[in-house]
């Protein structure tokens, strides 16, 4: 756990299009940080220094703006560095805010020219864009949604008509998609109160208890998704990450800790995370940024309590709204098989935000506050039933249970015993679990699952699977699951591995590459030999396909 006294350095990036309120935010920032006792420094916007110099875009020629751009970039690293050093040596808390960063150069040159830019400096997107700044806040332009109060008057260097702004506001938030703690401030309310979101929102990140001071209601949200996912072609422009999560050792009722490894191609970044309980209900995130190195250190006190997650995430924006979209993989707890979660944090009201969710996504119902998919409880090895390290959740979500219309007797109008077992789970006879009869798991009676008798899954009848008749498995004919022949499944043969089909390969789905790839080979097979996997099913308990 990180100690309450260690110095933090918080490396912000502020960008976003013209007219955005950046220049405001960086002094409201500075303000109240400062009036905290933090030590501020405000790396200045290298772009406007170079271009106030009378360079002109228009004048060069595509191989010189090309190069202007790979220099304005190197001018950028090193005027960070100076102040990131500075950051470092200092005593006192240190926010350091970035008027623009890394990665908002790869706005307006090609993907192209990007990438071999990249590859001629030895540069790549997860140390430019992940690890290099704790935290990215996006201020969407006044053209976007305020246009009565777009204006161009105020800045030197700024000559934007509404719908180029627009675009460049479009492809600032697009060069920053994937960063890990990604915010999108927009224009639903008025200025004043997008300042204050501002504030909210890198005082949340950072961990800053701020009382009612900042309260705008903005919170995080989290929805299911209802498989298979769609083609990549439906969504807009997004980033895929491998990331893997695992639970540490702690006071389960004071805190939960939690390491997470998360990268693209080979390059990682690595966080701890203490999520802090308060007597009000409410809780809070500490982040810390890892070295590798220390992330190896840690991984030690991993709690045999949980499996190891790993998950393939997507993030995208969609309606000015950031999401991240994680798809649970193998190998994992059976409750995790096909379970797809999408997250985001806004102010809108319940309406508002149901109307600007992606129509390409199936969403199934929101789970905001449901313990049943809380992460922690999802890698938990024990059933939750008998688990005394079963996390209940807030009390706002155990009232909003009852509200619903449902006695106390019943949630969400299943009868009150909940995660109980049934005879069978996912469609398989009961099978043995940790060298139990086939009766039980985990030594409890095989009786019920999810609280439903055991004729029922899901509060199906028996004789169907996800709402679904019993010879179809997700709608499809029995032979076929998700569209392949019954001897595959994710078009791997039925050979399998620790009772699985070969499924931590990359494979095909729907004519376009699955979003559940590979993952770190070290880390499944420690996972194997430190965690365990869920349960062999036997072959002659398996579901026929």
């Amino acid at each position: 756990m990180a100690k309450e006294t260690q110095k933090i350095m918080y490396k912000l990036v502020l960008t976003g299009g013209p007219c955005g309120g950046k220049t405001t935010g960086q002094s409201r920032l500075s303000t109240f940080f400062e009036n905290l006792g933090w030590k501020v420094f405000r790396v200045p916007e290298t772009a406007t220094v170079l271009l106030s110099g009378g360079v002109k875009f228009a004048d060069l020629s595509p191989e010189e703006a090309t190069k202007f751009q790979e220099n304005l970039l190197k001018t950028m690293i090193q005027i960070e560095n100076t102040f990131f050093e500075l950051g470092r040596t200092c005593q006192r808390n240190c926010l350091i805010i970035c008027d623009r960063g890394a990665m908002d150069a790869s706005a307006f040159i090609s993907k192209e020219k990007w990438e071999a830019m990249m590859s001629a400096n030895n540069w790549n997107s997860v140390e430019l864009r992940d690890n290099r700044y704790n935290h990215i806040v996006h201020m969407v332009s006044a053209a976007n949604g305020a246009e009565d109060f777009y204006s161009t008057e105020d800045h030197a260097c700024r000559s934007e008509g509404v719908e180029l702004a627009r675009e460049l506001d479009y492809n600032a938030a697009a060069a920053w998609i994937g960063h890990p703690y990604f915010d999108v401030i927009d224009n639903s309310t008025d200025f004043d109160k997008k300042m204050n979101r501002l504030l909210a929102c890198v005082c949340h990140r950072i961990g800053i208890d701020t009382g009612d001071r900042l309260n705008v209601n903005s919170k995080k949200r989290k929805f299911l998704v209802k498989p298979p996912m769609v083609s990549d072609t439906e969504f807009p422009p997004f980033q895929d990450f491998d990331v893997v999560h695992n639970y540490l050792q702690s006071d389960f009722r004071k805190a939960q800790v939690r390491l997470r490894k998360r990268g693209q191609k080979g390059h990682w970044s690595y966080i701890h995370t203490v999520r802090k309980f308060h007597p009000t209900g409410q809780s809070v995130e500490v982040r810390t940024q890892l070295t590798h190195r220390d992330y190896l250190n840690m991984l030690p006190q991993r709690d045999d309590a949980h499996f190891t997650i790993f998950k393939k995430r997507r993030c995208f924006i969609y309606n000015n709204q950031y999401y991240q979209l994680d798809i649970y993989r193998q190998p994992t707890h059976p409750r995790c098989r096909g379970l797809i979660l999408l997250e985001t944090y806004s102010a809108h009201d319940q309406d508002a935000l149901l109307a600007t969710l992606p129509k390409f996504l199936i969403i199934e119902k929101e789970v905001t506050g449901d313990p049943a998919y809380s992460m922690y409880n999802l890698s938990l090895k024990e059933d939750w039933k008998t688990s005394n390290k079963y996390y209940a959740g807030s009390e706002d979500w155990q009232l909003k249970r009852f509200m619903n219309g449902h006695s106390a007797d019943k949630a969400n109008g299943h009868a009150s015993k909940m995660n109980g077992h049934v005879e069978k789970l996912n469609g398989h006879d009961a099978y043995r679990t940790n060298g139990q009869a086939a009766g039980k798991h985990n030594g409890h009676a095989c009786s019920k699952v999810n609280g439903h008798a055991g004729d029922k899954v899901n509060g199906h009848a028996g004789d169907k699977d996800n709402g679904h008749a019993g010879d179809k498995v997700n709608g499809h004919a029995g032979d076929k699951v998700n569209g392949h022949a019954g001897d595959k499944v994710n078009c791997h043969t039925g050979d399998k591995v620790n009772g699985y089909s070969k499924i931590d390969r990359l494979h095909q789905s729907n004519g376009h590459e699955s979003l559940n790839g590979d993952v770190h080979v070290t880390e499944i097979s420690n996972c194997k030999n430190t965690n365990g996997v869920p349960p062999k099913i036997p072959k002659k308990d398996a579901v026929k396909v």
